[in-house]
C-alpha cells in the first residue's frame, strides 16, 4: 500500500513539487510538468514524453541531457491533458519541431492528439510516436493496439539521441518507429497496487498466485499460475519473447538490449537472481546481452512484479542507445550541459481566460448549467468507489477517482465563469476545458469534448431550448465517436450517449418541453447502461481483459447514465420552482 501522504487528491503535484526541489539540475517545472534545466542546441528535434503520475522513473526521471527535452505529467495513472502537453512542449521547443512520445493507452493518444493539432496549428512541426512493445495486450496481427510499457525507455532513448546528434524530424520519427518496431515486453505480478488513500489494491492476485501479463495501470492479467521459481520465471519470460522474433531478425548471432524492469516491490537482489537465468537462456540461443538494464524503470507504485523487455540492435541503433545522457534516473557517459539562464525555463503563468459578451438570455442559461454540473458533481462522489470497482474488473479501477477530478474542476470554473457573467457556450467551454485538464485520461478529453460540443449549440445570444440543447447532444456523440473512434457495441460511453441522443432528438422533435424529453431520454440511457454487461469491450484497458467485464456494466456507460439522471432531477426542480413562483 501507498503509506506516506497527505490529502490523495493533490499527491502528484506534492509529488512533482518534492522530485523537482530534489532534481533541480536536472529539472524545471512549467505547466503541466516539468522540462530540462539545461541548455539545449538551438534548431533541434524535442522529445516530449509522458503520462500518468505513479510510474517513476517514467517518465520524469528521464528528462535531460541526451533524453527527453520535456515531459507532461498527468494525475496518478491518467494521462496528462492536452493542455499540459501544450505548455509542456512549447517550453521545450528548441525551434526544430517536437516529437510526442508516449504508451499506447486510449487517453494518452487523445489527449497528446489534441496538443499535436494544436502545436501544427501554430506553425510548430509536432509528430507523435506511441510505443506498443506490450505482446500480451494484443495478437501481433493487430501490433498498433498494443500498449506501451517498459519498452518506452528505448523508444525514448534512440529518439533522444537522434535529436542530440542533429537528426531531421523525418530521421528523429524513422528511428523512433524502428526502435518501436525492435522492442518486445512481457510481464507478471504478484500482487495489485493501491493508489494513495484507497482501501483496496486496483486488483487482487489470490495468495500462492502469479498473474502473467498484466499492465501498468493496475489492469489485471490475462492468465494465472503458480508462483514460479526465479528460474522458471526467467524460462517464462524468455520464452513468451522469443516466440515474436522481429521481422528480419534472427535469434543466432544477433545482439539485444534486455530490460528486466521491477514494478515497485520486488527488491533488486530478486531481479538479479531472474536476471542470472535470462542472461544464461539468452546465451543458449545465440543472442548477445547488449548493456543489461536490471531495476526500476517503469514501475505501478506498490506492485510487486516484474516485466522482460528485449529491445533488437542493428547498428545505428546500437550507437543511439549507447550515446551518452544525464537524467535523474538514466545517466551513462560524460555529458556536459549548461545550466538555463534563470528566464529561459521560467513557469507558463496561468492566464485568466477572458469573459465574451453575452446576453441576459445566455447568462440565465449558464446559470443552468452551472446547476446541471454540480448534480454532475454530487452524483459522481456519490458513485465515485462503485465506479471504481466497476472499473478494476477489466480495466485499471481509477474511472471514478478521474470523473470526481474532472467534475469537481468543472463545477468550479463554470461558477468562476458565471460569476463573471459568461454565457452559457463560454460557462460550457470553460468547463469542459478544466475536466479534461485535471481529469486526465480518456474520460477527461471526451466529457471535455461533449461539454464544448453543447457550448457551440447553445452559444452566447440565445436562450437555450430544447432544440439546442438536442442538437449540441448529437454534435457532442458525433464529436465523441469521430476522436475517440469507437461506435455502439464496443462497450464504451458511446453505448449510452448515442440512444440518449436519439431519444431526446425524437422527443424533442415531436414538441416535448426539454424537461420531459429529457426524462424519457434518461430511462433510454439507463437501459443502454445496464446493457452494457453483455457487452465484450473492443476499446480502451479493459479490451484485453474482455471476458472478466461479461456480466458487469461499463464504468464510463455507467456514470455517464448517473449523471443524465441527476441533470434530470435538476431540471424537474427548476421547473417546478418556477412553475410556484
Amino acid at each position: 500500500m501507498t503509506r506516506l501522504f497527505n490529502e490523495p487528491a493533490a499527491f502528484a503535484d506534492e509529488m512533482i513539487e518534492g522530485f523537482v526541489a530534489s532534481h533541480g539540475r536536472w529539472v524545471k517545472r512549467v505547466s503541466g510538468g516539468v522540462v530540462r534545466n539545461t541548455e539545449s542546441t538551438p534548431g533541434t528535434v524535442a522529445l516530449v514524453i509522458g503520462g500518468g503520475s505513479g510510474h517513476y522513473p517514467a517518465f520524469a526521471g528521464l528528462v535531460g541531457q541526451g533524453l527527453a527535452h520535456g515531459a507532461a505529467m498527468g494525475n496518478l495513472f491518467a494521462s496528462p491533458s492536452a493542455q499540459q502537453v501544450y505548455n509542456v512542449a512549447k517550453a521545450a521547443d528548441n525551434g526544430g519541431g517536437v516529437l510526442l512520445g508516449y504508451g499506447n493507452y486510449a487517453g494518452d493518444v487523445l489527449h497528446f492528439n489534441q496538443a499535436q493539432e494544436r502545436l501544427r496549428r501554430e506553425g510548430i512541426d509536432c509528430r507523435s510516436i506511441a510505443v506498443t512493445d506490450d505482446v500480451s495486450s494484443a495478437p501481433l496481427a493487430e501490433r498498433t493496439k498494443r500498449r506501451g510499457i517498459a519498452g518506452d525507455l528505448t523508444v525514448f532513448k534512440v529518439a533522444a539521441a537522434a535529436a542530440e546528434a542533429g537528426y531531421s524530424m523525418d530521421a528523429v520519427v524513422d528511428i523512433a518507429e524502428r526502435a518501436n518496431d525492435r522492442t518486445r515486453s512481457f510481464g507478471v505480478a504478484f500482487t495489485g497496487c493501491t493508489l494513495p488513500g484507497a482501501e483496496h489494491p486496483l486488483f487482487t492476485v489470490p495468495e500462492g498466485r502469479m498473474a502473467v501479463g498484466m499492465g501498468i495501470h493496475g489492469e489485471p492479467g490475462i492468465d494465472e499460475t503458480d508462483i514460479p521459481t526465479a528460474d522458471e520465471l526467467a524460462e517464462l519470460l524468455v520464452s513468451k519473447l522469443l516466440a515474436e522474433v522481429p521481422d528480419g531478425m534472427t535469434a543466432t548471432g544477433a545482439r539485444v538490449v534486455p530490460i528486466l524492469n521491477g514494478l515497485g516491490s520486488v527488491k533488486y537482489e530478486e531481479l538479479f537472481v531472474v536476471y542470472r537465468r535470462v542472461a544464461q537462456l539468452l546465451a543458449e540461443v545465440g543472442l548477445e546481452a547488449v548493456d543489461p538494464q536490471v531495476g526500476e524503470l517503469v514501475t505501478s507504485f506498490d506492485m510487486a512484479g516484474t516485466s522482460l523487455t528485449l529491445f533488437w540492435l542493428d547498428d545505428e541503433l546500437e550507437t543511439l542507445w549507447n550515446a551518452p545522457a544525464d537524467t535523474p534516473a538514466f545517466r551513462r557517459g560524460a555529458v556536459t550541459a549548461a545550466a538555463l539562464e534563470t528566464s529561459e525555463a521560467a513557469a507558463l503563468a496561468d492566464v485568466e481566460v477572458s469573459i465574451p459578451e453575452a446576453t441576459a438570455d445566455s447568462r440565465a442559461g449558464a446559470i443552468q448549467v452551472l446547476h446541471a454540473l454540480r448534480a454532475a458533481k454530487a452524483v459522481v462522489d456519490a458513485n465515485a468507489e462503485e465506479l471504481g470497482r466497476i472499473d478494476a474488473i477489466a480495466g485499471d479501477g481509477d474511472h471514478g477517482i478521474g470523473m470526481e477530478r474532472g467534475v469537481r474542476a468543472a463545477v468550479e470554473a463554470a461558477s468562476d465563469a458565471v460569476a463573471r457573467g459568461a454565457g452559457a457556450a463560454t460557462a460550457l467551454y470553460i468547463a469542459g476545458d478544466a475536466w479534461a485538464d485535471k481529469a486526465g485520461g480518456t474520460s477527461g478529453a471526451l466529457w471535455g469534448m461533449a461539454l464544448r460540443a453543447i457550448g457551440d449549440a447553445l452559444g452566447n445570444t440565445y436562450k437555450p431550448d430544447a432544440n439546442a440543447v438536442a442538437t449540441g447532444v448529437a454534435q457532442a456523440a458525433a464529436a465523441i465517436m469521430e476522436f475517440g473512434k469507437a461506435k455502439p457495441g464496443d462497450k464504451t460511453l458511446v453505448d449510452v450517449l448515442v440512444p440518449f441522443r436519439d431519444a431526446l432528438t425524437s422527443e424533442v422533435v415531436t414538441g416535448k418541453p426539454l424537461t420531459e424529453a429529457w426524462g424519457t431520454a434518461a430511462t433510454a440511457a439507463q437501459e443502454a447502461a445496464d446493457a452494457t454487461a453483455n457487452l465484450l469491450p473492443l476499446m480502451g484497458r479493459a479490451r484485453p481483459h474482455a471476458e472478466k467485464s461479461l456480466g458487469t456494466p461499463d464504468a464510463g456507460a455507467v456514470s455517464m447514465a448517473l449523471i443524465i439522471r441527476a441533470i434530470h432531477t435538476t431540471l424537474v426542480e427548476n421547473t417546478t420552482m418556477k412553475e410556484k413562483a
